[in-house]
Order: C-alpha cells, then sequence, then structure tokens
C-alpha cells in the first residue's frame, strides 16, 4: 500500500539504524526490535519518503527504552544531529508517539537474538559460530524475502548455514519442513554482496572477524564453481562435491576492502521512481552501501535444489 517508499530503499535505513546502533551500543535485541518495529509500522500506516528515516529513528527509541540499558538511551538532540537536522525535536517525539498508538502499545517480541542465545546454549556453539550467525541474521535485515520470517526459523537457518561456512560438524537437532529449508536456502543466496556497513561491523577482532570469513568462504566457493565450470583438457576425474554445500555464487564476495565510509547516510533519495531510481541507488560512492534485492532466476531454480540436496543430505538435515 505504500505510495513512496519502495523496497530498494530498505538498505539506506538499515545502514543507518545498524550505524546509530554501535554508536550508542546497543544491545544486540533493540536493534532486532527496532526493525520489527519499523516492519510493523510500515504494514499499517502510509509513509511519506521524507518521514521513513524519522520513523526509523522513533522506532530506535522506542526499542532501545523498552529493553536497554538507561545511560544507553539515544537522546533526540543526538539522533537529529545523525540526520543532518533534518528534523526538529517535536517531530521525534510526535513520530514516537504516533508509532506507539499505532501498534497498540504492544512492543514487545521474541528477537531472533532470543532464539540464537537458547539454540547456542542447547548445543553449546562456540563464539565464533555465534558470530557469523549474527552476521547472517543481520543480512537478512536487509532483504524483502525475510520481513515476515519467524525468528526462531532464522535463528536455526542462521545458526545452520554458520556452522557449515565455519566447517563445523551439523548438529542433529530434529526435522526441517520445506519453510525452513526454504529459508535456510533463501539466505544461503543473499551472501554474495553484504552491505559494507555492515561487513566493517564484523570486521572486528571482538566479533570474531566474521565478515572477513564469509567473504573468503564465499571466494573459495565461487574458485569451485569456477574449476567446475572449466575441466582441464583432457578432462580429469571429476571432483568430488564434497565441500559444494549450497548454492555457489558465481558473483563477486564480500565488501571492498579499504572502505572508509561515514557515520550518517544520507537520507532516502529523492528519485523514488522507476528504473532511473534504482540505477541511481547503484551507482551512488561507497559513503553509501549498496545492497542491491537479487533478481530471481528461474531457469537457475532446478540447480540451487540440486546443490541444496547435496548440502542437506551431507550434513544430515532431513527434508519432509
Amino acid at each position: 500500500m505504500q505510495r513512496e517508499i519502495q523496497w530498494f530503499m530498505r538498505p539506506y535505513l538499515i545502514d543507518f539504524l545498524i550505524e546509530a546502533h554501535a554508536a550508542f551500543a546497543l544491545l544486540p535485541e533493540t536493534l532486532f526490535l527496532t526493525v520489527n518495529l519499523l516492519d510493523r509500522y510500515c504494514s499499517r500506516r502510509v509513509v511519506y519518503k521524507q518521514h521513513y528515516q524519522l520513523v526509523g529513528c522513533a522506532a530506535l527509541l522506542i526499542a532501545a527504552k523498552y529493553g536497554d540499558k538507561k545511560d544507553r538511551v539515544p537522546q533526540i538532540h543526538e539522533l537529529n544531529n545523525m540526520c543532518c537536522g533534518l528534523y526538529d525535536a517535536g517531530m521525534f517525539t510526535q513520530m514516537e508517539m504516533h508509532v506507539l498508538n499505532t501498534l497498540e502499545w504492544t512492543i514487545g517480541h521474541p528477537t531472533v537474538d532470543f532464539f540464537t542465545q537458547l539454540m547456542v546454549a542447547e548445543e553449546q556453539d562456540d563464539k565464533e559460530v555465534e558470530h557469523m550467525a549474527a552476521y547472517l541474521c543481520e543480512i537478512a535485515l536487509y532483504h524483502r524475502d525475510f520481513v515476515s520470517t519467524k525468528p526462531s526459523m532464522m535463528a536455526r537457518s542462521s545458526l545452520a548455514l554458520a556452522r557449515a561456512i565455519l566447517g563445523r560438524p551439523e548438529i542433529n537437532d530434529g526435522d526441517w519442513d520445506h519453510t525452513e529449508n526454504l529459508t535456510l536456502l533463501t539466505l544461503s543466496q543473499h551472501l554474495n554482496q553484504p552491505s559494507p556497513t555492515l561487513a566493517r561491523k564484523y570486521s572486528s577482532s571482538s566479533l570474531s572477524k566474521a565478515s572477513q570469513k564469509l567473504a573468503d568462504f564465499m571466494a573459495e566457493q565461487a574458485a569451485m564453481a569456477r574449476r567446475q565450470a572449466n575441466p582441464p583438457s583432457p578432462p580429469a576425474e571429476t571432483p568430488s562435491r564434497h565441500a559444494d554445500i549450497y548454492s555457489t555464487p558465481q558473483k563477486g564476495h564480500g565488501a571492498a576492502t579499504g572502505f572508509d565510509g561515514y557515520l550518517t547516510p544520507p537520507i532516502t533519495p529523492d528519485n523514488a521512481y522507476g528504473n532511473a531510481a534504482k540505477e541511481s541507488y547503484h551507482q551512488l560512492p561507497p559513503r553509501c552501501p549498496v545492497t542491491p534485492t537479487p533478481q530471481s532466476h528461474p531457469a537457475a531454480y532446478p540447480q540451487h535444489v540440486q546443490q541444496y540436496t547435496a548440502f542437506v543430505n551431507q550434513h544430515g538435515i532431513h527434508q519432509q
């Protein structure tokens, strides 16, 4: 029902929220609750393009007040500075109340971080797996495909994929239904071009350098795909598919090294309609990270299914 905001604008706002969340050192669950409040509000109210960032700030304020430490809750003037002074203090307060009234003050939500912590404790995963799963869950925030995915399902899928990426043994945690299998497959197809803003966040040692490990893994998978696509002549014995754990990427991987971004991304671009807007979105300089929504390729779907089947068979994930 939205007349102005479109899905390709979402990465701009998510980048802004991730950097604001990091700047105030808020808890992980605050970020996921913020995006949940944002999506629930946008599913009930028409949002003007110039107010999209304001709604995100209001959601961050509400989420921080709801469950974070009081001394870390952002002040309105701090958020306004991050928005380059586009709004006045009264607008933040009005939008905050409007979001709360629209959602009928139903704020609490079982975030994906909550379920991840439960599963990590139960399966005794190490910190490296936990950080990689968190990185994958935040990558999912950028994409329309996962807006309505249950947090428990996202947590389970991200942990399974994190273990596979890091070479950990798969956990036998019961059967996987079709929706869970589809979530895992779809998530694996969104790992080629994570946002540079997010990759920079997860490049630190405190988060196990998860972004670099994912980039290395994707490069290895791409090299493997090239070797399989161009066998030596005369043809050698077909290589084992042991390491081909899921859909093998053909594109570049990860964020560009040496990216020097800015703390505050610009507000949603003005040219919001048509192909021209999407083209300009892809041509912006590095200060505005690009996370385009991948286009579907129906012709390649059988190949994805075949590769994914090899993955689930190898790692003991049961399909129904």
